[in-house]
């Protein structure tokens, strides 16, 4: 019989999993381009003490996870060795932990904006929602994907409410909601790939209905549809918010085209990197995928090109005074 372990509570924070909160970074970038009174120097200050909250509040939806999803775990061929499912952590202890981390976290938040506080909160009642009966999101087919995909637009306002800290605290404003919408469906598109690794992974649907719930409903071609839809829908929230706000990210589609499609692929592979994106970055061809991906739409957002938006004008003028 194991005995509770330090280790072991520290495992089931998943600081490894903190790689995750990358996807705070866009929202940063946003707030510079975008608000006239941003300064990325001034803001570094309250960026970095953002992160140490997101983090923070991450590890405390990941140890409720850890704790509620022991019973299905010890029917998974890998998960079995989780330490709250091999019986290495003290579930009491395990409690407090979910909350002193949320406590931290929070006063990390509201030491930085009432904004990202709100935030926070957002993102860790999601984490409640996801993980704790009677609503248990992650036991009901499609949203389980949508609820946990909430957390992406959820970083992408974090890290825009970090910038637009420091030069007015007290500031509500949000970023526009064509590119929030589009940071969401494209979670759900990463998470549906997951769901559909696993699935394959498993290989055995009662198995898999017995490991997570919602896979008593899914099958292979049901998952695929999902995650050729929320493809769809995050690239068309994408172009309505390039079309508003910044046309020239409009070169940067083939780039995103071929990360999407790199990740895609990653899928069918054995063992594969997308049920646990922590290890991502052993994947080198979506590393320079991403990497190149990233330089070009950071450029693209700062550099103004105006033979592009020349080139993009609509060909068919209206006559001066002629019908809409």
């Amino acid at each position: 019989m194991s005995r509770p372990s330090l280790r072991a509570h520290l495992a089931i924070a998943r600081a490894d999993h903190w790689v995750k909160n990358v996807f705070v970074l866009p929202g940063c970038l946003l707030a510079v381009a975008i608000l006239p009174a941003a300064d990325a120097l001034a803001a570094l200050p309250p960026v970095l003490l953002g992160l140490a909250s997101v983090c923070l509040i991450a590890s405390s939806n990941y140890t409720i996870n850890e704790i509620l999803d022991a019973p299905f775990d010890r029917l998974h061929p890998t998960k079995h060795t989780r330490p709250v499912s091999s019986g290495r952590v003290s579930i009491r202890l395990a409690y407090a932990q979910w909350l002193l981390l949320m406590a931290v976290g929070m006063a990390l938040a509201w030491a930085v904006s009432p904004m990202l506080a709100a935030t926070m909160a957002a993102l860790w009642l999601m984490g409640c929602v996801y993980n704790i009966p009677p609503v248990r999101t992650k036991d009901l087919p499609y949203l389980d994907v949508l609820s946990e995909s909430v957390n992406n637009p959820l970083r992408l306002v974090a890290g825009w409410s970090m910038v637009l800290a420091a030069s007015d605290r007290s500031s509500w404003l949000l970023p526009p909601a064509s590119l929030l919408l589009s940071y969401w469906f494209v979670g759900c598109y990463f998470m549906a790939i997951k769901r559909f690794a696993e699935f394959r992974e498993i290989g055995d649907p009662s198995r898999a209905a017995a490991y997570r719930r919602s896979f008593a409903h899914y099958n292979e071609q049901r998952l695929l549809v999902s995650i050729i839809f929320h493809a769809a829908a995050s690239m068309l929230f994408f172009g309505a918010f390039i079309m508003r706000y910044r046309l020239e990210l409009v070169l940067s589609f083939p780039l995103v085209a071929v990360v999407m499609a790199v990740y895609f692929k990653l899928a069918y592979q054995r063992d594969s990197a997308v049920q646990a994106p922590e290890k991502l970055y052993r994947e080198p061809t979506l590393m320079a995928a991403c990497l190149v991906c990233a330089v070009a739409m950071t450029a693209l957002t700062f550099i103004d090109l105006p033979w592009f938006r020349s080139v993009m004008a609509p060909g068919i003028a209206r006559p001066p005074g002629g019908a809409p």
